[in-house]
Protein backbone atom coordinates (compact mmCIF):
# COMPACT_ATOMS: atom_id res chain seq x y z
CA UNK A 1 0.00 0.00 0.00
CA UNK A 2 0.78 3.37 -0.71
CA UNK A 3 -1.02 4.76 1.80
CA UNK A 4 -2.22 2.57 4.94
CA UNK A 5 -4.66 5.03 6.05
CA UNK A 6 -5.98 6.53 2.75
CA UNK A 7 -9.73 4.39 2.93
CA UNK A 8 -9.76 6.63 6.31
CA UNK A 9 -7.88 9.90 5.09
CA UNK A 10 -10.34 10.11 1.46
CA UNK A 11 -14.15 9.45 0.26
CA UNK A 12 -14.92 7.38 -2.17
CA UNK A 13 -15.18 9.54 -5.65
CA UNK A 14 -17.00 8.24 -8.71
CA UNK A 15 -16.86 9.26 -11.83
CA UNK A 16 -19.58 12.08 -11.87
CA UNK A 17 -22.57 11.55 -14.27
CA UNK A 18 -23.99 14.82 -16.56
CA UNK A 19 -27.27 16.03 -15.24
CA UNK A 20 -29.93 13.60 -16.63
CA UNK A 21 -31.98 16.27 -18.85
CA UNK A 22 -28.61 16.94 -20.65
CA UNK A 23 -27.42 13.83 -21.57
CA UNK A 24 -30.53 12.59 -22.92
CA UNK A 25 -30.19 15.22 -25.89
CA UNK A 26 -27.46 12.60 -26.94
CA UNK A 27 -26.54 8.81 -27.16
CA UNK A 28 -22.71 9.76 -26.11
CA UNK A 29 -21.14 7.83 -22.78
CA UNK A 30 -22.42 10.68 -20.15
CA UNK A 31 -19.63 9.94 -17.18
CA UNK A 32 -16.56 12.39 -16.83
CA UNK A 33 -13.17 10.74 -15.97
CA UNK A 34 -12.02 11.79 -12.63
CA UNK A 35 -8.23 13.93 -12.36
CA UNK A 36 -5.34 11.87 -12.20
CA UNK A 37 -4.85 13.39 -8.62
CA UNK A 38 -8.37 12.41 -7.51
CA UNK A 39 -7.65 8.70 -9.20
CA UNK A 40 -4.78 8.31 -7.57
CA UNK A 41 -6.29 9.23 -4.33
CA UNK A 42 -8.93 6.28 -5.13
CA UNK A 43 -6.24 4.32 -5.79
CA UNK A 44 -4.88 4.91 -2.09
CA UNK A 45 -8.18 3.97 -0.81
CA UNK A 46 -7.11 0.08 -1.76
CA UNK A 47 -6.32 -1.63 1.88
CA UNK A 48 -4.63 -4.21 -0.23
CA UNK A 49 -6.46 -6.92 1.57
CA UNK A 50 -5.05 -10.02 3.26
CA UNK A 51 -7.61 -12.12 1.01
CA UNK A 52 -8.95 -9.94 -1.44
CA UNK A 53 -12.54 -10.41 -2.23
CA UNK A 54 -12.67 -8.04 -5.22
CA UNK A 55 -11.08 -10.94 -7.08
CA UNK A 56 -12.14 -14.21 -5.98
CA UNK A 57 -14.80 -14.04 -8.56
CA UNK A 58 -16.09 -17.40 -7.03
CA UNK A 59 -19.80 -18.48 -6.19
CA UNK A 60 -21.43 -17.57 -2.66
CA UNK A 61 -25.12 -19.23 -2.53
CA UNK A 62 -25.19 -19.14 -5.76
CA UNK A 63 -24.29 -15.91 -6.67
CA UNK A 64 -20.69 -14.52 -8.02
CA UNK A 65 -18.89 -12.56 -5.65
CA UNK A 66 -15.73 -10.51 -7.14
CA UNK A 67 -14.07 -10.29 -10.06
CA UNK A 68 -15.24 -13.62 -12.64
CA UNK A 69 -11.84 -12.48 -14.23
CA UNK A 70 -9.97 -12.85 -10.86
CA UNK A 71 -8.50 -9.50 -12.10
CA UNK A 72 -5.57 -8.45 -9.94
CA UNK A 73 -6.79 -5.26 -8.30
CA UNK A 74 -5.12 -4.41 -5.52
CA UNK A 75 -1.87 -4.48 -7.37
CA UNK A 76 -3.04 -2.16 -9.88
CA UNK A 77 -4.50 -0.04 -7.78
CA UNK A 78 -1.59 0.61 -5.83
CA UNK A 79 0.54 1.50 -9.40
CA UNK A 80 -2.40 3.86 -9.95
CA UNK A 81 -1.80 5.67 -6.48
CA UNK A 82 2.38 6.05 -7.15
CA UNK A 83 1.27 7.15 -10.70
CA UNK A 84 3.17 3.77 -12.14
CA UNK A 85 0.05 3.79 -15.56
CA UNK A 86 2.22 1.47 -17.88
CA UNK A 87 2.71 -0.87 -14.93
CA UNK A 88 -0.55 -0.90 -13.88
CA UNK A 89 -1.67 -1.73 -17.41
CA UNK A 90 0.67 -4.39 -17.66
CA UNK A 91 -0.78 -6.00 -14.74
CA UNK A 92 -4.58 -4.97 -15.84
CA UNK A 93 -4.36 -6.96 -19.18
CA UNK A 94 -2.54 -9.74 -17.49
CA UNK A 95 -6.12 -10.96 -16.67
CA UNK A 96 -8.70 -8.95 -18.60
CA UNK A 97 -8.39 -8.82 -22.54
CA UNK A 98 -10.66 -6.05 -22.98
CA UNK A 99 -10.45 -3.87 -20.11
CA UNK A 100 -12.22 -0.74 -22.57
CA UNK A 101 -15.39 -2.89 -22.35
CA UNK A 102 -15.45 -4.09 -18.68
CA UNK A 103 -14.73 -0.42 -17.48
CA UNK A 104 -18.03 0.84 -19.20
CA UNK A 105 -20.53 -2.21 -18.98
CA UNK A 106 -19.49 -4.29 -16.12
CA UNK A 107 -22.16 -3.97 -12.92
CA UNK A 108 -18.72 -3.72 -10.96
CA UNK A 109 -18.94 -7.18 -8.83
CA UNK A 110 -15.44 -6.57 -7.68
CA UNK A 111 -16.73 -3.24 -5.86
CA UNK A 112 -19.28 -5.21 -4.62
CA UNK A 113 -16.65 -7.34 -3.04
CA UNK A 114 -14.92 -4.92 -1.57
CA UNK A 115 -13.76 -5.27 2.02
CA UNK A 116 -14.11 -1.29 2.30
CA UNK A 117 -18.00 -2.01 1.44
CA UNK A 118 -18.39 -4.08 4.59
CA UNK A 119 -18.87 -1.45 6.82
CA UNK A 120 -18.46 1.97 4.27
CA UNK A 121 -18.03 2.79 0.79
CA UNK A 122 -16.10 0.53 -1.93
CA UNK A 123 -13.02 1.30 -3.60
CA UNK A 124 -13.72 2.88 -7.14
CA UNK A 125 -12.39 0.10 -8.75
CA UNK A 126 -13.99 0.54 -11.91
CA UNK A 127 -13.04 3.61 -12.72
CA UNK A 128 -9.50 3.27 -11.71
CA UNK A 129 -9.82 0.67 -15.10
CA UNK A 130 -11.52 2.94 -17.18
CA UNK A 131 -8.53 5.66 -16.22
CA UNK A 132 -5.89 2.89 -16.73
CA UNK A 133 -6.94 1.33 -20.35
CA UNK A 134 -7.96 5.18 -21.55
CA UNK A 135 -4.60 6.02 -20.50
CA UNK A 136 -2.45 2.88 -22.04
CA UNK A 137 -4.40 4.49 -25.54
CA UNK A 138 -3.89 7.74 -25.31
CA UNK A 139 0.20 7.00 -24.79
CA UNK A 140 0.33 4.16 -27.54
CA UNK A 141 1.12 1.45 -24.83
CA UNK A 142 -2.37 -0.89 -26.63
CA UNK A 143 -1.47 -0.52 -29.87
CA UNK A 144 -0.94 -3.47 -32.24
CA UNK A 145 1.62 -6.19 -30.90
CA UNK A 146 1.44 -8.99 -33.43
CA UNK A 147 2.90 -12.70 -32.48
CA UNK A 148 6.56 -12.83 -33.94
CA UNK A 149 5.49 -16.46 -35.12
CA UNK A 150 3.03 -18.54 -36.07
CA UNK A 151 1.84 -21.99 -35.32
CA UNK A 152 0.34 -23.03 -38.68
CA UNK A 153 -2.62 -23.93 -36.60
CA UNK A 154 -6.44 -22.40 -37.76
CA UNK A 155 -9.39 -21.76 -35.88
CA UNK A 156 -12.66 -20.55 -36.52
CA UNK A 157 -14.55 -18.47 -34.27
CA UNK A 158 -18.31 -18.45 -34.44
CA UNK A 159 -20.00 -15.16 -33.03
CA UNK A 160 -17.96 -11.99 -32.14
CA UNK A 161 -19.24 -11.53 -29.24
CA UNK A 162 -17.43 -10.81 -25.78
CA UNK A 163 -16.37 -14.71 -25.51
CA UNK A 164 -15.71 -14.92 -29.36
CA UNK A 165 -13.51 -11.83 -29.59
CA UNK A 166 -11.79 -12.92 -26.08
CA UNK A 167 -11.15 -16.40 -27.46
CA UNK A 168 -10.11 -15.17 -30.38
CA UNK A 169 -7.69 -12.27 -29.37
CA UNK A 170 -5.61 -15.01 -27.14
CA UNK A 171 -5.25 -17.66 -29.57
CA UNK A 172 -4.00 -14.92 -31.68
CA UNK A 173 -1.46 -13.76 -29.13
CA UNK A 174 -0.76 -17.49 -29.28
CA UNK A 175 0.06 -17.48 -33.06
CA UNK A 176 -2.33 -19.57 -34.65
CA UNK A 177 -4.47 -18.24 -37.70
CA UNK A 178 -8.14 -17.01 -36.28
CA UNK A 179 -10.83 -16.12 -38.14
CA UNK A 180 -13.91 -14.96 -36.47
CA UNK A 181 -17.03 -15.05 -38.06
CA UNK A 182 -20.09 -12.60 -37.60
CA UNK A 183 -23.32 -12.83 -39.52
CA UNK A 184 -24.19 -8.78 -38.95
CA UNK A 185 -22.53 -6.54 -40.42
CA UNK A 186 -20.65 -5.60 -37.63
CA UNK A 187 -18.12 -7.24 -35.53
CA UNK A 188 -18.91 -7.05 -32.04
CA UNK A 189 -22.30 -9.12 -31.12
CA UNK A 190 -24.09 -7.71 -28.09
CA UNK A 191 -21.18 -5.28 -27.63
CA UNK A 192 -22.15 -3.86 -30.82
CA UNK A 193 -25.61 -3.74 -31.21
CA UNK A 194 -26.81 -5.56 -27.60
CA UNK A 195 -25.89 -2.49 -25.43
CA UNK A 196 -26.48 1.33 -26.26
CA UNK A 197 -24.31 3.90 -27.41
CA UNK A 198 -24.70 5.77 -24.15
CA UNK A 199 -23.18 2.58 -22.53
CA UNK A 200 -20.43 1.44 -24.69
CA UNK A 201 -19.59 3.78 -27.73
CA UNK A 202 -18.91 2.03 -30.69
CA UNK A 203 -16.19 3.92 -31.69
CA UNK A 204 -14.42 1.76 -28.44
CA UNK A 205 -15.37 -1.53 -30.16
CA UNK A 206 -14.16 -0.48 -33.43
CA UNK A 207 -11.15 0.53 -31.65
CA UNK A 208 -10.28 -2.71 -30.41
CA UNK A 209 -11.08 -4.83 -33.21
CA UNK A 210 -8.71 -2.55 -35.47
CA UNK A 211 -6.00 -3.41 -32.85
CA UNK A 212 -6.70 -7.18 -33.33
CA UNK A 213 -7.45 -6.92 -36.76
CA UNK A 214 -3.47 -5.55 -37.22
CA UNK A 215 -2.90 -8.04 -35.16
CA UNK A 216 -4.09 -10.69 -37.63
CA UNK A 217 -7.38 -11.77 -36.55
CA UNK A 218 -9.35 -11.95 -39.60
CA UNK A 219 -13.06 -10.99 -39.34
CA UNK A 220 -15.66 -12.06 -41.79
CA UNK A 221 -18.78 -9.91 -41.21
CA UNK A 222 -22.25 -10.91 -43.62
CA UNK A 223 -21.77 -14.82 -43.07
CA UNK A 224 -24.16 -16.85 -41.13
CA UNK A 225 -22.63 -19.92 -40.44
CA UNK A 226 -25.23 -22.43 -40.87
CA UNK A 227 -26.52 -20.97 -43.38
CA UNK A 228 -24.17 -18.67 -45.78
CA UNK A 229 -21.20 -21.42 -44.82
CA UNK A 230 -21.46 -25.09 -44.01
CA UNK A 231 -20.18 -26.67 -40.85
CA UNK A 232 -18.39 -29.11 -43.30
CA UNK A 233 -16.79 -26.83 -44.60
CA UNK A 234 -15.34 -24.79 -41.45
CA UNK A 235 -14.40 -28.62 -40.47
CA UNK A 236 -12.54 -29.15 -43.47
CA UNK A 237 -10.83 -25.50 -43.26
CA UNK A 238 -9.72 -25.16 -39.50
CA UNK A 239 -8.48 -27.46 -37.22
CA UNK A 240 -10.42 -26.28 -34.31
CA UNK A 241 -13.86 -24.05 -34.43
CA UNK A 242 -15.53 -22.19 -31.44
CA UNK A 243 -19.26 -21.68 -31.25
CA UNK A 244 -19.50 -18.25 -29.45
CA UNK A 245 -23.04 -17.18 -30.96
CA UNK A 246 -24.50 -16.00 -27.47
CA UNK A 247 -28.04 -17.10 -26.16
CA UNK A 248 -30.01 -15.06 -28.86
CA UNK A 249 -33.31 -16.58 -28.33
CA UNK A 250 -35.49 -13.94 -26.74
CA UNK A 251 -38.10 -14.93 -24.22
CA UNK A 252 -41.31 -14.34 -25.42
CA UNK A 253 -44.69 -13.84 -23.89
CA UNK A 254 -47.98 -15.57 -24.80
CA UNK A 255 -50.95 -13.36 -23.76
CA UNK A 256 -53.87 -12.47 -26.16
CA UNK A 257 -53.28 -9.93 -29.05
CA UNK A 258 -49.35 -10.91 -29.30
CA UNK A 259 -49.48 -10.11 -32.64
CA UNK A 260 -50.23 -6.24 -32.51
CA UNK A 261 -48.25 -4.29 -34.67
CA UNK A 262 -46.27 -2.24 -31.90
CA UNK A 263 -45.03 -4.92 -29.75
CA UNK A 264 -41.23 -6.17 -30.33
CA UNK A 265 -38.45 -8.32 -28.56
CA UNK A 266 -36.17 -5.65 -26.58
CA UNK A 267 -33.41 -6.61 -28.11
CA UNK A 268 -34.49 -5.78 -32.26
CA UNK A 269 -35.67 -2.24 -30.52
CA UNK A 270 -32.21 -1.23 -29.63
CA UNK A 271 -30.46 -2.62 -32.52
CA UNK A 272 -32.44 -0.68 -34.43
CA UNK A 273 -31.31 2.23 -33.10
CA UNK A 274 -28.35 1.88 -32.35
CA UNK A 275 -27.34 0.50 -36.15
CA UNK A 276 -29.98 3.84 -37.36
CA UNK A 277 -27.31 5.81 -35.59
CA UNK A 278 -24.42 4.13 -37.30
CA UNK A 279 -25.66 4.13 -40.52
CA UNK A 280 -27.01 7.88 -40.74
CA UNK A 281 -27.40 9.45 -37.58
CA UNK A 282 -30.85 8.12 -37.06
CA UNK A 283 -33.04 9.18 -39.71
CA UNK A 284 -36.81 8.83 -39.34
CA UNK A 285 -37.92 5.58 -40.59
CA UNK A 286 -34.85 3.85 -40.42
CA UNK A 287 -35.21 2.81 -36.96
CA UNK A 288 -38.60 1.56 -34.45
CA UNK A 289 -39.52 4.79 -32.87
CA UNK A 290 -40.76 5.52 -29.49
CA UNK A 291 -41.18 8.89 -30.34
CA UNK A 292 -44.99 10.77 -29.04
CA UNK A 293 -45.57 7.25 -28.05
CA UNK A 294 -47.37 5.21 -24.61
CA UNK A 295 -44.46 2.87 -23.96
CA UNK A 296 -44.98 -0.28 -21.89
CA UNK A 297 -41.19 -2.13 -21.40
CA UNK A 298 -41.52 -5.82 -19.90
CA UNK A 299 -38.92 -6.47 -17.78
CA UNK A 300 -36.46 -4.99 -14.81
CA UNK A 301 -33.31 -6.28 -16.09
CA UNK A 302 -30.36 -4.37 -17.94
CA UNK A 303 -31.96 -4.61 -21.24
CA UNK A 304 -35.05 -2.93 -19.79
CA UNK A 305 -33.47 -0.48 -18.54
CA UNK A 306 -31.83 0.13 -21.49
CA UNK A 307 -34.93 0.19 -23.81
CA UNK A 308 -36.26 3.17 -20.60
CA UNK A 309 -33.30 5.12 -21.51
CA UNK A 310 -33.55 4.52 -25.59
CA UNK A 311 -37.19 5.73 -25.68
CA UNK A 312 -36.48 8.89 -23.25
CA UNK A 313 -33.96 9.78 -26.11
CA UNK A 314 -36.68 9.31 -28.73
CA UNK A 315 -38.58 11.63 -27.50
CA UNK A 316 -41.45 8.96 -25.85
CA UNK A 317 -44.68 10.60 -24.39
CA UNK A 318 -44.40 8.32 -21.21
CA UNK A 319 -42.26 5.58 -19.85
CA UNK A 320 -43.45 2.77 -17.93
CA UNK A 321 -41.26 -0.75 -17.13
CA UNK A 322 -43.38 -3.64 -15.22
CA UNK A 323 -41.43 -5.91 -13.39
CA UNK A 324 -43.27 -9.23 -11.94
CA UNK A 325 -41.30 -9.51 -9.09
CA UNK A 326 -41.65 -7.34 -5.46
CA UNK A 327 -39.56 -4.35 -4.68
CA UNK A 328 -36.47 -5.11 -3.74
CA UNK A 329 -34.82 -3.83 -0.09
CA UNK A 330 -32.65 -0.53 -0.52
CA UNK A 331 -30.40 -2.27 1.98
CA UNK A 332 -29.00 -5.37 2.75
CA UNK A 333 -30.85 -7.36 4.77
CA UNK A 334 -29.58 -9.93 7.33
CA UNK A 335 -29.76 -13.18 4.87
CA UNK A 336 -27.50 -11.27 2.50
CA UNK A 337 -24.36 -10.18 3.95
CA UNK A 338 -21.22 -8.79 2.57
CA UNK A 339 -19.24 -10.32 0.42
CA UNK A 340 -22.35 -11.84 -0.95
CA UNK A 341 -23.64 -10.19 -4.16
CA UNK A 342 -25.81 -7.17 -2.97
CA UNK A 343 -29.53 -8.35 -3.62
CA UNK A 344 -31.15 -4.78 -3.11
CA UNK A 345 -32.80 -2.38 -5.29
CA UNK A 346 -30.59 -0.26 -7.63
CA UNK A 347 -32.17 2.60 -9.77
CA UNK A 348 -30.28 2.86 -13.21
CA UNK A 349 -29.10 5.33 -15.66
CA UNK A 350 -32.49 5.02 -17.79
CA UNK A 351 -34.74 5.15 -14.50
CA UNK A 352 -32.91 8.34 -13.41
CA UNK A 353 -33.92 9.91 -16.99
CA UNK A 354 -36.97 8.81 -17.13
CA UNK A 355 -37.94 9.88 -13.69
CA UNK A 356 -36.43 13.53 -14.25
CA UNK A 357 -38.50 13.67 -17.46
CA UNK A 358 -41.97 12.18 -16.44
CA UNK A 359 -41.35 12.90 -12.95
CA UNK A 360 -41.74 9.71 -11.24
CA UNK A 361 -39.39 6.54 -11.52
CA UNK A 362 -41.03 4.18 -14.07
CA UNK A 363 -40.77 0.82 -12.92
CA UNK A 364 -44.29 -0.91 -11.70
CA UNK A 365 -43.50 -3.52 -9.57
CA UNK A 366 -45.33 -7.23 -9.00
CA UNK A 367 -47.48 -6.44 -12.84
CA UNK A 368 -47.59 -7.93 -16.20
CA UNK A 369 -49.65 -7.59 -18.97
CA UNK A 370 -52.56 -9.89 -19.77
CA UNK A 371 -53.85 -8.76 -22.89
CA UNK A 372 -52.63 -6.75 -26.11
CA UNK A 373 -55.59 -3.92 -27.58
CA UNK A 374 -55.43 -3.11 -30.80
CA UNK A 375 -57.44 -1.06 -33.04
CA UNK A 376 -59.22 -2.09 -36.18
CA UNK A 377 -55.93 -2.04 -38.12
CA UNK A 378 -54.31 -4.27 -36.02
CA UNK A 379 -52.27 -1.32 -34.35
CA UNK A 380 -51.43 -1.74 -30.65
CA UNK A 381 -53.60 0.72 -28.76
CA UNK A 382 -53.28 -0.72 -25.33
CA UNK A 383 -52.70 -3.30 -22.80
CA UNK A 384 -54.58 -4.89 -20.02
CA UNK A 385 -52.39 -5.17 -17.07
CA UNK A 386 -52.43 -7.26 -13.88
CA UNK A 387 -51.14 -7.16 -10.57
CA UNK A 388 -49.17 -10.39 -8.60
CA UNK A 389 -49.13 -11.83 -5.96
CA UNK A 390 -46.53 -14.46 -5.05
CA UNK A 391 -48.81 -18.32 -4.56
CA UNK A 392 -48.20 -21.14 -2.52
CA UNK A 393 -45.65 -22.86 -4.50
CA UNK A 394 -43.72 -19.23 -4.41
CA UNK A 395 -44.56 -18.51 -8.05
CA UNK A 396 -45.92 -15.30 -8.79
CA UNK A 397 -49.67 -15.48 -9.74
CA UNK A 398 -52.30 -13.40 -10.77
CA UNK A 399 -54.44 -11.11 -8.59
CA UNK A 400 -58.00 -11.57 -10.05
CA UNK A 401 -59.95 -8.43 -10.34
CA UNK A 402 -56.87 -6.58 -10.14
CA UNK A 403 -56.63 -5.71 -14.51
CA UNK A 404 -56.27 -2.21 -15.46
CA UNK A 405 -56.47 -1.13 -18.78
CA UNK A 406 -53.12 1.87 -20.18
CA UNK A 407 -52.68 3.45 -23.04
CA UNK A 408 -49.78 1.89 -25.22
CA UNK A 409 -48.60 2.02 -28.76
CA UNK A 410 -45.09 0.75 -28.26
CA UNK A 411 -44.20 -2.64 -26.39
CA UNK A 412 -40.67 -3.99 -25.65
CA UNK A 413 -40.75 -7.26 -24.21
CA UNK A 414 -37.40 -7.91 -22.25
CA UNK A 415 -38.25 -10.48 -20.23
CA UNK A 416 -34.45 -12.68 -20.81
CA UNK A 417 -33.34 -15.10 -23.24
CA UNK A 418 -33.99 -18.64 -23.62
CA UNK A 419 -30.91 -19.71 -24.76
CA UNK A 420 -28.29 -20.06 -28.29
CA UNK A 421 -30.73 -20.40 -31.70
CA UNK A 422 -30.89 -23.42 -32.75
CA UNK A 423 -29.44 -23.62 -36.54
CA UNK A 424 -25.83 -23.33 -35.84
CA UNK A 425 -25.95 -26.14 -32.98
CA UNK A 426 -28.11 -27.91 -35.30
CA UNK A 427 -25.47 -27.62 -37.89
CA UNK A 428 -22.17 -28.82 -36.09
CA UNK A 429 -24.10 -31.70 -34.97
CA UNK A 430 -23.47 -30.73 -31.14
CA UNK A 431 -25.99 -31.77 -28.18
CA UNK A 432 -27.13 -29.17 -26.43
CA UNK A 433 -29.01 -29.31 -22.61
CA UNK A 434 -32.37 -28.72 -21.37
CA UNK A 435 -31.99 -24.98 -21.59
CA UNK A 436 -31.33 -24.94 -25.56
CA UNK A 437 -27.39 -24.17 -24.78
CA UNK A 438 -24.92 -25.74 -26.63
CA UNK A 439 -23.72 -28.81 -24.18
CA UNK A 440 -19.98 -29.21 -23.40
CA UNK A 441 -18.19 -31.60 -21.01
CA UNK A 442 -17.68 -31.05 -17.06
CA UNK A 443 -15.26 -28.80 -16.95
CA UNK A 444 -14.34 -28.56 -20.44
CA UNK A 445 -15.52 -26.20 -23.26
CA UNK A 446 -15.24 -29.55 -25.41
CA UNK A 447 -18.64 -30.37 -27.47
CA UNK A 448 -19.84 -33.94 -28.13
CA UNK A 449 -18.40 -33.15 -31.69
CA UNK A 450 -14.73 -33.48 -32.31
CA UNK A 451 -12.65 -30.23 -32.15
CA UNK A 452 -15.82 -27.96 -32.28
CA UNK A 453 -15.81 -26.10 -28.90
CA UNK A 454 -18.31 -23.73 -27.32
CA UNK A 455 -17.80 -20.37 -24.94
CA UNK A 456 -19.65 -17.53 -23.77
CA UNK A 457 -23.86 -17.47 -23.24
CA UNK A 458 -24.26 -19.91 -25.71
CA UNK A 459 -22.52 -22.65 -23.05
CA UNK A 460 -23.81 -21.18 -19.75
CA UNK A 461 -27.12 -19.23 -21.04
CA UNK A 462 -27.58 -15.57 -20.43
CA UNK A 463 -25.00 -14.01 -18.01
CA UNK A 464 -22.80 -10.30 -17.93
CA UNK A 465 -20.26 -9.44 -20.43
CA UNK A 466 -17.30 -10.20 -18.08
CA UNK A 467 -18.39 -13.60 -17.65
CA UNK A 468 -18.39 -14.20 -21.68
CA UNK A 469 -14.58 -13.05 -21.22
CA UNK A 470 -13.82 -14.97 -18.47
CA UNK A 471 -15.39 -18.10 -21.12
CA UNK A 472 -13.80 -16.76 -23.90
CA UNK A 473 -10.31 -17.15 -21.89
CA UNK A 474 -11.00 -20.20 -20.36
CA UNK A 475 -12.12 -21.76 -23.85
CA UNK A 476 -8.87 -20.31 -25.63
CA UNK A 477 -6.67 -21.96 -23.37
CA UNK A 478 -8.12 -25.57 -23.64
CA UNK A 479 -8.08 -25.23 -27.54
CA UNK A 480 -4.48 -23.91 -27.15
CA UNK A 481 -3.82 -27.05 -25.17
CA UNK A 482 -5.44 -29.72 -27.46
CA UNK A 483 -3.42 -28.13 -30.50
CA UNK A 484 -0.28 -28.00 -29.33
CA UNK A 485 0.18 -30.21 -26.03
CA UNK A 486 0.82 -27.63 -23.93
CA UNK A 487 -1.03 -23.94 -23.04
CA UNK A 488 1.01 -21.02 -22.02
CA UNK A 489 -2.23 -19.08 -21.96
Amino acid sequence: MNNPFGFMEYARQDAPACDAKQRINNYKEFHTPLSEQEQKRQGERCMNCGVPFCQSGMKINGMISGCPLNNLIPEWNYLVSIGAWKQAYRRLTLTNPFPEFTSRVCPALCEKACTCGANGDAVTVRANEYSIIEKAYENGWAMPSPPKTRTGKRVAVVGSGPAGLAAADLLNRRGHSVTVYERSDRIGGLLMYGIPNMKLEKQIVERKINVMSEEGVVFVTNTDVGKDISAQELSARFDSIILACGASLPRDINVKGRTAKGVYFAVDFLKSTTKALLDNGLKEGTYISAAGRDVIVIGGGDTGNDCVATCVRHGAKSVVQLEMMPKLPDQRTKDNPWPEYPRVCKTDYGQEEAAAVYGADPRVYQTTVREFLTDENGELRGAVLVKLERGKDGRMVPVEGSETEVSAQLVLIAAGFLGAESYVAKAFGVETDNRSNVAAEKNSHRTSIEKVYTAGDMHTGQSLVVRAIREGVDCAREVDKDLMGYSNL
